[in-house]
């Protein structure tokens, strides 16, 4: 299989809308990503701000990176931990990768895969977490639910020092097979402040690449990692191929699937009156107020 990118280097490769000839699950009823429509989501208590455990820990051991022909993808050493935030049991970090768009003068083509009210940004990071009774991730896929991902946006903002130790490892990995080690850092560093991590979208969805499982339990947080243009485009220096005139890792993202009967669930700490209705309500108490 192969994105749309890549069809001109392997015209025979399978892309995204033949997925389903590789994997018949790529053609199911809860495939991701999805576009997010603000005004049809539902507002569910029970999704209150995650637990994060060990999201703040700098590991001891290596983490390794590696160029998997489709991204570049970091294997943790540690199991940082998820749990609450509506989620059933907890779930351990395995890897997180990226998926990115290409830059186009005069301005970067967004690639993230899922987008807000049609919105897409620059680039998307997902922290793949399984089961914590799983030993890897094919025995998760056993499960309904047997994985949960993470998801934040990446937009062009300022330089994001966290980044650096990963973005200076992408020159080891420029090609596909390539793998690198490098220090570890605490995940929570490379994401938003804890302050913005209680607004999410949560909903049933499927992995973005064949096999397509459709036991994934999404979380896609409202508040983007900011990257400035300079890192952002570093990641478009590796290669799809192992060859070294192979085409450049571009638009590596799934377009948007269909939402079919699933319902959007938006968190708990996002549920502020919106500002017509905490107006109306100041409006009629001054009104009321001054007629006594």
């Amino acid at each position: 299989w192969c994105y749309q990118s890549q069809k001109l280097e392997q015209p025979h490769c399978e892309e995204p809308r033949q997925w389903h000839r590789i994997d018949a699950a790529c053609k199911g009823n809860k495939q991701s990503p999805i576009n997010i429509v603000t005004k049809n989501v539902a507002y569910q208590e029970s999704l209150k701000p995650l637990d994060f455990e060990g999201y703040d820990v700098k590991g001891s051991s290596k983490w390794n990176i590696e160029n998997n022909g489709h991204t570049g993808k970091v294997k943790l050493s540690t199991s940082p931990k998820i749990g609450g935030g509506g989620l059933e049991r907890k779930y351990k970090a395995i890897e997180f990768h990226f998926h990115w768009g290409v830059e186009a003068v005069p301005q970067y083509l967004p690639g993230s895969e899922h987008s807000i009210d049609g919105e897409k940004q620059a680039m998307e990071l997902h922290i793949v977490h399984i089961r914590e009774d799983a030993s890897d991730i094919t025995e998760a896929k056993g499960k309904e639910d047997g994985v949960a991902v993470l998801a934040f946006f990446i937009k062009i903002e300022e330089e994001n020092k966290n980044y650096e130790t990963l973005i200076n490892k992408l020159d080891n990995i420029k090609y596909k097979g390539q793998t690198a080690d490098m220090d570890p850092v605490p995940l929570s560093s490379l994401l938003p402040p804890k302050k913005d991590l209680g607004k999410y979208y949560r909903y049933e969805g499927s992995l973005t690449t064949p096999d397509c499982y459709e036991g994934v339990i999404w979380t896609v947080f409202e508040k983007p990692i900011e990257l400035s243009i300079s890192q952002i485009s570093q990641f478009s220096t590796i290669h799809f191929d192992d060859a070294k005139n192979s085409t450049n890792m571009v638009e590596n993202f799934r377009p948007v699937q269909f939402l079919n009967e699933r319902k959007v669930y938006w968190s708990s700490a996002s549920i502020l009156l919106p500002p017509a209705k905490v107006l109306t309500l100041v409006l009629m108490l001054t009104y009321i107020l001054s007629s006594l």
